[in-house]
């Protein structure tokens, strides 16, 4: 069982920043991938970003160059720094994890970013 916290949401201006963290409670190391996604009003849940355990990275073609993911495994969490914010970037944004034994994944319970413009 692997239990997921968000932090770091907020309000922001168009073009400023805003990192989002993602504390686990066991040891990020065993888990094979984590992410964030968000669901914006009326929208379907979209990847943002997501970093393996060997440190791949990959984004979604929106935020590609904007937003970064990071994990420090020695405090089991994960990092989404996210700059130069559009009123677009708006949504619930979840994080995620995902284990192969079993093959499951988790989910945080999520938390707002709202961009104004």
């Amino acid at each position: 069982q692997v239990q997921l916290v968000e932090s770091g949401g907020g309000l922001v201006q168009a073009g400023g920043s805003l990192r989002l963290s993602c504390a686990a409670s066991v040891r990020i190391f065993s888990i094979n991938a984590m992410g964030w996604f968000r669901q914006a009003p009326g929208k379907q849940r979209e990847l943002v970003a997501r970093i393996t355990r060997l440190g791949r990275t990959n984004y979604a073609d929106s935020v590609k160059g904007r937003f970064a993911i990071s994990r420090d495994n020695a405090n089991n969490t994960v990092y989404l720094q996210m700059n130069s914010l559009k009123s677009e970037d708006t949504a619930v944004y979840y994080c995620t994890a995902s284990t192969l034994a079993p093959s499951h994944d988790y989910w945080g319970q999520g938390t707002q970013v709202t961009v104004s413009s």
